[in-house]
């Protein structure tokens, strides 16, 4: 049988004896960021609905100088309330969400037929009240466009006179694609799992071995270095490429209990989206196994390694951070650069848009370039003899 089978079969199976690893990586690890998800969006959704049904409660400052806009505010499910001494002091602190101030001269303007100002005093900064605030501003403009289109006809002229060009929105979007604008971090978790997938099993088969002066007699034996390095190299890759299928599957189960229909967006995550998926996350799995081996190389024991690699946690992150703050049309040559690769694939699989084979075929073969360089760089390492010689 081949060495390098051996030593994959080899560590496998003692990767699977210790139970608290192959909980933390195959059943902790994918499955946690499925279930925060639906958690925390159903009670995010939840919770906006239920703010968008329920009356709103609006402190009024000066509500006796606008009796009409009072009433058509209370048309629109509005409970006044009387406004605060001070509304500016009253927002800050979060005592309200927004105030709607109605200033003395406010009748005055409004017999005269000029514009009429009210302040809606708010806070940008504070997400919780935006809601409120859109709410308000929503039913004020409503007004204003009512009793402009009154004044119009008051006068013989018709309300159209005031809207020369008419715009008709031709939303080109499908619910697939607009669940890209609430579920892009999903490429991140799948990415984030291969990391995390393979990590126990690269500081185990390296550090972990030659703390417990076990990888010395491994490298005595009469076997090229290079293959030894290869089964635990394919062994590390198969644990993460398989934390990326249950992460996968858990998300697509997830999607189920998602109230995806309340907001107009679909997810899902079939069998199409798992074999893309795969495919794009298979060199990159090697990729991350072989980064995590040459690192864990490096150090002395077990703990040490877990320092140093758990600082690579934050390198899925960049992509991410990229694509969220700086949002671009996506380019061919992108998809030659690990991680950004896939991660602009997964986000294009997930809206539900096709990805043509060059780009594909970029992805995989750069990574997979990459992946190679970095084991020949490690089999070097591995060459040494200081890595055989436990501190």
């Amino acid at each position: 049988m081949n060495a390098a089978l051996i030593v994959f079969l080899k560590e496998v199976r003692e990767n699977l004896r210790d139970k608290r690893t192959v909980i933390n990586t195959l059943v902790t690890g994918p499955l946690m960021g499925p279930l925060l998800f639906v958690v925390l969006i159903n009670t995010l959704v939840s919770r906006e609905i239920e703010k968008a049904e329920a009356p709103l409660k609006l402190p009024v400052i000066g509500a006796e100088h606008a009796p009409n806009l009072i009433q058509a505010l209370k048309q629109q499910r509005v409970e006044i309330r009387p406004g605060p001494a001070d509304a500016e002091r009253a927002v800050r602190e979060q005592d309200a969400d927004v105030v709607l101030r109605i200033p003395p001269q406010y009748a005055e303007s409004w017999n005269k037929g000029e514009p009429a100002q009210v302040d809606v005093v708010f806070d940008e900064s504070q997400r919780d009240a935006q809601s409120a605030v859109r709410r308000v501003q929503a039913a004020l403009d409503g007004y204003g466009q009512r009793t402009g289109a009154l004044r119009l006809l008051a006068r013989g002229l018709s309300p159209s006179v005031m809207k020369p060009v008419v715009v008709a929105e031709r939303d080109q979007s499908t619910p697939q694609s607009r669940s890209g604008q609430m579920f892009g971090i999903l490429p991140y978790f799948f990415i984030l799992g291969a990391l995390i997938g393979g990590m126990a099993l690269a500081i185990d088969t390296t550090a972990g071995e030659r703390e417990r002066q076990s990888l010395e007699p491994l490298l005595a034996t009469p076997v090229a270095r290079g293959k030894i390095l290869a089964g635990k190299l394919a062994a590390t890759t198969a644990f993460s490429m398989t934390t990326v299928l249950l992460s996968m599957i858990a998300f697509a189960v997830a999607g189920h209990f998602l109230p995806t229909d309340k907001l107009g967006m679909e997810l899902h995550l079939g069998l199409a989206f798992l074999a893309r998926g795969l495919f794009v996350m298979l060199p990159l799995a090697a990729l991350l196994a072989g980064l995590q081996t040459m690192v864990a190389a490096f150090a002395k024991s077990y703990r040490e390694a877990q320092t140093w690699l758990g600082l690579l946690t934050f390198v899925p992150a960049i992509p991410t951070m990229l694509l969220t703050v700086l949002p671009f049309k996506p380019q061919t040559w992108m998809y030659a650069v690990p991680l950004m690769g896939q991660q602009i694939a997964l986000t294009r699989f997930l809206r539900g848009e096709a990805v043509n084979f060059t780009a594909l075929a970029l992805c995989f073969a750069c990574t997979t370039l990459a992946a190679v360089l970095v084991y020949l760089v490690t089999t070097r390492i591995y060459r040494s003899e200081k890595l055989a010689i436990s501190a």
